[in-house]
């Protein structure tokens, strides 16, 4: 640590001191729509002007320009004080920011960046019901006329769709060549004539999720990233900053669930076992290995040689030890503690009830490809190995 990193982390931690929100998670837990939506938008107000939302925007925005080293104290320091996530502005933040640097135009970026920065809240329109880890298998079309596109077909699980504003949309518009040749990047207003969304109730009791259709929606030609028909390369840009660089700030907010763990088991009586000390020792250590990997990740993006499936690397294992913390967590809290702690909106693994955190951890299995999808990206394009055959089927015997 230089004396300016010591000094960036005396001034965020008094920061937040001075300005987290109090008693939040009690505000979170139990709590209307309406209310989580309140407290988070306050939330992100504050941490804006404070320009600690976009550490990793680059120089020139609020808040951006932060070297590795500063953005993790950034990360650090807003754990340790566990103050609220930014849940509702996770894909405004990250998946929409990231894309719009990478591939955006300068027009794009002058119109949607700011708009983030003043409260916008955007979803992802990835999946589909029959188009999830296989995405270049989706069928919801975007046909040109004239300076439009007209937008046909649904969408699900979409993070917070129902909050959203505007939607980073992928959508087919050649079904001619490759499935992935065949695919177009679009940003499409939500408030859209046209566009309807269902919230999806989960067995967490939260509605995190929502599926979205779409009815003849508009969508302006200048709201097209990239050329049409390369909207795959320009998804890459986004699943990318999902499965690596958010995940900077995720694995950060796991040296936080330690604490809470180490909490549990003072509660529960158990600090004193030795089979839990030792499962919570052997957890620590690769706790500790998800933040390298991650700030590894990090590290690469910001000298340029990041490779195919680096990030891929850093959402696998954080999947993997998220789902051993939580598991450890629910083994120690018992089954007494199933009964209480109340239901929080919008969180993920630092909630402290560990049944919700051990059901919300398999989201991690999923979201931005699932772990089988990263195992072949890491196994093909990073060892060299065959790839999976596309055509082929089990005979009568059961052997392919």
């Amino acid at each position: 640590m230089t004396a300016e990193l010591n000094t960036l982390r005396a001034e965020v931690r008094a920061w937040l001191e001075a300005n987290k929100p109090a008693a939040w998670r009690p505000a979170m837990t139990n709590v209307a729509q309406e209310d989580f939506v309140a407290l988070q938008k306050d939330w992100f107000g504050k941490m804006v002007d404070a320009g600690y939302a976009t550490p990793h925007w680059p120089e020139g925005w609020s808040g951006g320009g932060r070297s590795l080293s500063e953005q993790k104290v950034i990360f650090e320091e807003i754990a340790r004080a566990d103050a609220p996530r930014l849940i509702l502005y996770f894909v405004a933040l990250y998946h929409a920011a990231c894309t719009l640097f990478e591939c955006g135009s300068e027009a794009q970026k002058e119109k949607y960046l700011p708009g983030i920065l003043k409260g916008e809240i955007w979803c992802q329109g990835f999946s589909e019901p029959n188009a999830g880890s296989d995405l270049a298998s989706l069928k919801t079309r975007a046909e040109r006329r004239g300076d439009k596109y007209i937008v046909n077909g649904q969408k699900t699980w979409s993070t917070m769709a129902q909050y959203a504003d505007r939607c980073l949309l992928l959508a087919r518009t050649d079904k001619s060549g490759p499935p992935q040749a065949g695919l177009t990047y679009l940003l499409l207003d939500m408030k859209s004539p046209g566009v309807s969304v269902v919230p999806i109730s989960q067995i967490t009791g939260d509605d995190e999720f929502a599926e979205i259709f779409f009815d003849d929606v508009e969508v302006p030609i200048e709201d097209l990233v990239g050329e049409e028909g390369n909207g795959w390369a320009v998804a890459q840009a986004t699943l990318a900053s999902e499965r690596g660089l958010t995940l900077v700030e995720l694995t950060q907010r796991m040296q936080f669930g330690l604490r809470l763990l180490a909490d549990t088991m003072k509660a529960r009586g158990k600090d004193s076992d030795p089979v839990i000390r030792h499962e919570l020792g052997a957890l620590i250590p690769q706790v500790d290995a998800a933040c390298a990997v991650a700030d590894q990740y990090l590290q690469k993006r910001i000298t340029g040689t990041e490779q195919v499936g680096d990030a891929s690397i850093v959402k696998l294992y954080y999947a993997q030890v998220l789902r051993k913390l939580v598991a450890l967590g629910t083994k120690v809290n018992g089954l007494e503690g199933q009964y209480h702690g109340g239901f929080m909106r919008g969180a993920t693994q630092e909630t402290g009830n560990w049944t919700l955190d051990f059901m919300n951890s398999y989201n991690w299995s999923i979201a931005g490809g699932s772990n089988e999808v990263q195992r072949n990206i890491l196994s093909e394009r990073m060892l060299g190995m065959p790839r999976e055959p596309k055509t082929w089927q089990l005979d009568e015997g059961g052997k392919s």
